[in-house]
């Protein structure tokens, strides 16, 4: 039996209309998912050598493969370094984790994902958020708290943020780290992998700021449309990780059936710049057919394929969801405590197999859902 303070708390979620379930959702057009360019519905023709990496990199798990998909990972998005890890919260857990000392300060994005708050808990630095893309609150924050002796101050943001779709102005805010001799910045670059730049190599490169940049997270569970994902930086970064990042150290290495998925995926998004272009153009026609179909104002502006329309309310979101599927549409709610109450929202995800008809039909079916709530 679970323990009564645990049914409580599920008691809590039910009363709420916030309980999360497990479902299994097929046959409805595809406006949910994060395979922004449809890299997971493709099958490639692989190889494998054997099915598990038998061990962690520091023991039997290591092989020529990781190496190639690293300095393959790192070549691509111009980094002196990438060090593989098995998933992006693997990657944000170690790289946050053990980078920030005790002494240290970390300044975060209050949006920042839920990986990156867990991060920072594990850490013994002092951390402190700053107001969403709010660079004159992080300013104030960094004259007030940045001095210290031997102190690393460590600027935590995201380059496309998942639950809103909005970017930050990473050229101020490098402009801003700047200024302060000890200051770092680590770049979430999850949902900007194979979305932002002319061949989808993320914000950090699109703006010619990845030397400016201490430390960059890219996972291939999105666009790429496979599994891990790396960090980005110096060599002298990858031989600390290796050494002191528990979530790297201390677990099975990723199998040679994903490295050579991630490989794969990588020679694809090289060779397919037009994939890039087709996602950014279908980004701009869909937020005309916002406007056209008078919902601007439920719509947070976005140029990435991640849109969000507030309607408020969990049993009112979910209750949109219901109906956008019986007209076809996977779309999914998000719901509070995922996102504060009062800013529960429709996430409605844009991929290049999205055709522009299926859009206008969407935003149709949910202009008349909203007149109906």
């Amino acid at each position: 039996m679970l323990p009564d303070k645990l049914l409580a708390r599920l008691t809590t979620r039910h009363q709420a209309g916030s309980m999360r379930e497990l479902k299994v959702i097929s046959n409805l057009i595809d406006f949910a998912s994060n395979d922004y360019l449809g890299y997971a519905r493709h099958k490639y023709d692989i190889a494998c050598i054997s099915n598990g990496a038998t061990g962690s990199r520091l023991l039997t798990g290591q092989s020529i493969l990781h190496q190639q998909v690293e300095e393959k990972v790192a070549h691509f998005h111009e980094a002196e370094s990438a060090l593989l890890f098995n998933s992006g919260y693997d990657a944000n857990l170690g790289l946050i984790s053990s980078v920030a000392l005790r002494g240290d300060l970390i300044l975060y994005d209050e949006l920042v994902h839920a990986s990156i708050r867990d991060a920072i808990n594990l850490s013994y630095a002092r951390a402190l958020k700053f107001r969403h893309n709010d660079l004159g609150h992080l300013s104030i924050l960094l004259e007030k708290f940045s001095d210290g002796d031997d102190r690393n101050v460590y600027i935590i943001t995201e380059s496309v943020f998942s639950m809103d779709g909005d970017t930050p102005n990473l050229v101020a805010l490098v402009e801003l780290a700047q200024t302060v001799g000890n200051a770092h910045i680590i770049l979430d670059e999850a949902h900007a992998t194979g979305v932002i730049g002319n061949k989808g190599q993320g914000a950090a490169q699109a703006y010619d700021l990845n030397q400016d940049i201490f430390a960059r997270v890219v996972t291939f569970s999105k666009s790429l449309g496979c599994h891990g994902a790396a960090v980005l930086g110096g060599f002298d970064l990858t031989q600390y990780l290796v050494n002191y990042a528990r979530s790297f150290i201390y677990t099975t290495a990723l199998p040679q059936h994903a490295l050579h998925t991630i490989l794969a995926a990588y020679d694809q998004l090289q060779q397919d710049e037009k994939s890039v272009q087709q996602l950014q153009s279908l980004i701009a026609q869909f937020n005309k057919m916002i406007v056209q179909n008078g919902l601007r104002l439920r719509f947070r502006e976005s140029v990435t394929p991640i849109q969000l329309c507030i309607i408020k309310g969990n049993e009112r979101t979910r209750r949109a969801s219901q109906q956008l599927a019986e007209a076809g549409f996977d779309v999914r709610p998000i719901l509070s405590p995922t996102v504060p109450a009062g800013h529960e929202r429709l996430r409605i995800c844009l991929h290049t197999f999205n055709t522009p008809q299926q859009c206008e039909e969407l935003l149709q079916k949910l202009a008349n859902i909203i007149k109906e709530l």
